[in-house]
């Protein structure tokens, strides 16, 4: 790195923590301003620092190793998170968790359970966050060390780079709470989309209009394909056919089918109890939650124009180097290398410090939930309910610096990023999507059956890897859901259900569909005039909102491309769906 480069890196560092610092007399009053900034700031600020925290440099490095690889249809496998996730929170999920006016995910429980089970339903959502925050720190080490480790000019080990940077991030995110977090993602996001644009028009004028055909495999460069991937690196580039093998991902019909199903169950349980569900929290109203989610597809855009950048760079330049690597090589270093060899002096720094704010914006963003269960949770709960303001900030300092510690011991245990993530998308979240999602739509389950779902569930995803190492994810989801599935319904069918009177009001408040039968009954019966929530029309919706999210990630991507016949009739799919959900969602959210 040159001296130009380092110095704004460092200026970077210094001015973000500076942040924290200076508002942590504003972020210090009291819990609901360190967790949700007293529910002052505007949806379209919160969007913003909402998609900067998915905006980070391990998920960047991942999803690059699969764009190289799997080429267009890399975008699809994205639906493993499931990133259309955010089309159920922005067309109905988010109004739903926004009506409880709570501090946490934990907390909401009280609005669906009676307090005889919503004890035991409390305690399994803060064991969860604080099992997946801890997952989501181990992941955000292993990218950040493995990233820092390649431009750095200390002769340190990549985890000790991200011991280095887990502990600058943590002075301002544990000193200026949610404020901090947010006002430091938009100025992160800000560098993220200059560094994102900046590299898609360098891979634009490096190459040449027809010249990406010649460099990969047919069916790369489309959406299409069959029963199998239709994707043969096995002349151009060995390492990458073994390593769609390995992944399992060739029969792409049948894996298609799976994300869908897989993605369907996990979106509709909601989001789990990490910084999406305290930025929707967060918002000032449930409208303004709505439109906080639908913001995230949007600003997301500079992301693909990155991804696809250091894609086309990497498919031209490093592929001879990945070929001379034979099979030893490793994907999760095509990022480092497109940064490292074909940016110039300065404009090397900005990118750096861009990537380094997306790293701080998802560690900053996760370290601040999980401490909000730990403290509110957990301490104010069942150790010191009585605790003033001022003990609960210091609380709170406390809990945010040993979630940092505990995701540097586990980052360190970790083998890389591909098996972090992998846990996190298919056995973590199937023990989380079962209890979840039956928590919303029937009304027979109870605190127990949540319970008894949350902890078969995160057993077996904990025991599952041990006891069959190397089982491919979607194989592994549909055990750990199923056996959660299991678990709640039979613990809620053996316990009494909820009173009527929580049920009741639950349904009024919250306006849920799906099996509220007897409880919809009721309220009707009260209240004539009581209009429920329409399934059809929210489930339409979600139809279109994935289609206008595909659409505005292909857009980008084949601009960069420069295949512009694609991108003009992927940019009318954008507009036509747009018109549909300003007709079908926007016009229909109330001001509640």
């Amino acid at each position: 790195m040159s001296f130009l480069d380092m110095g704004i890196v460092v200026i970077y560092i210094v001015m973000i923590v500076s942040i924290g610092i200076v508002i942590s007399r504003k972020a210090g009053k009291d819990m609901k301003s360190y967790f949700l900034s007293g529910n002052r700031v505007s949806w379209y600020w919160l969007g913003v620092s909402n998609a900067s925290s998915m905006f980070d440099i391990t998920g960047t490095m991942w999803v690059v190793y699969v764009m190289v690889v799997y080429g267009l249809k890399g975008i699809l496998l994205q639906w493993q998170w499931p990133i259309f996730n955010q089309i159920f929170m922005m067309v109905y999920l988010s109004i739903w968790i926004r009506r409880s006016h709570v501090l946490t995910g934990a907390e909401w429980m009280g609005t669906r359970f009676s307090r005889r089970g919503g004890e035991l339903a409390r305690l399994a959502v803060t064991v969860f966050a604080l099992v997946s925050v801890i997952g989501f720190l181990t992941y955000a080490f292993q990218g950040i060390g493995k990233f820092a480790a390649t431009f750095l000019p200390w002769d340190l080990s990549p985890d000790m780079y991200a011991i280095l940077f887990m502990s600058i991030t943590a002075v301002y995110v544990i000193t200026g709470g949610m404020y901090s977090v947010v006002i430091t993602d938009i100025i992160q996001f800000v560098l993220l989309s200059a560094a994102g644009i900046a590299l898609g028009i360098i891979a634009m004028n490096r190459i040449q209009p027809g010249e990406l055909a010649q460099l990969v495999p047919a069916g790369w460069d489309t959406f299409r394909f069959g029963a199998r991937l239709g994707i043969d690196w096995s002349t151009r580039l060995p390492s990458a056919h073994n390593r769609i093998l390995t992944d399992g991902w060739e029969f792409f019909s049948i894996i298609m089918m799976g994300l869908l199903f897989k993605g369907f169950l996990v979106s509709s349980a909601g989001p789990s109890p990490g910084y999406d569900m305290q930025r929707i929290l967060a918002t000032k109203s449930p409208k303004e939650s709505a439109l906080m989610s639908g913001m995230v597809s949007v600003t997301l855009i500079p992301r693909w124009i990155m991804i696809m950048g250091i894609t086309l760079i990497a498919v031209k330049f490093f592929i001879p180097e990945m070929q001379a690597m034979g099979s030893s090589v490793d994907y999760e270093q095509i990022l480092p290398f497109v940064i490292r060899q074909f940016l110039p002096a300065g404009l090397l720094g900005l990118i750096l410090a861009g990537l380094l704010a997306g790293f701080m914006s998802t560690f900053d963003s996760t370290v601040n939930s999980g401490a909000a269960y730990l403290v509110n949770d957990l301490y104010k709960r069942y150790l010191n309910p009585d605790a003033n303001d001022k003990k609960l900030i210091l609380m709170s300092y406390i809990a945010s610096l040993f979630l940092v510690l505990l995701g540097i011991f586990f980052g360190l245990m970790a083998d890389s990023i591909n098996h972090a993530m992998m846990w996190i998308v298919s056995g973590l979240w199937g023990g989380y999507a079962a209890p979840n999602m039956l928590k919303w739509y029937w009304w027979r389950m109870n605190g127990n059956g949540f319970f008894g779902g949350m902890i078969g569930g995160m057993s077996a995803a904990v025991i599952l890897p041990v006891l069959m190492p190397g089982l491919h994810p979607l194989i592994t989801f549909p055990v750990v859901f199923g056996t959660s599935l299991v678990c709640t319904i039979t613990a809620s069918l053996a316990t009494q259900a909820e009173p009527d009177e929580i049920l009741s009001d639950f349904y009024r408040k919250v306006k849920p569909w799906g099996f509220w039968g007897p409880v919809k009954k009721q309220v009707i019966t009260e209240n004539p005039d009581f209009i429920p929530s329409s399934f059809k029309r929210d489930m339409m919706t979600i139809c279109f909102g994935i289609v206008w999210q595909l659409s505005l990630a292909a857009v980008p991507v084949f601009m960069v491309m420069k295949y512009w016949r694609n991108m003009v009739l992927w940019l009318i799919v954008a507009v036509f769906t747009t018109i549909l959900l300003k007709r079908y969602w926007y016009d229909k959210l109330g001001n509640d």
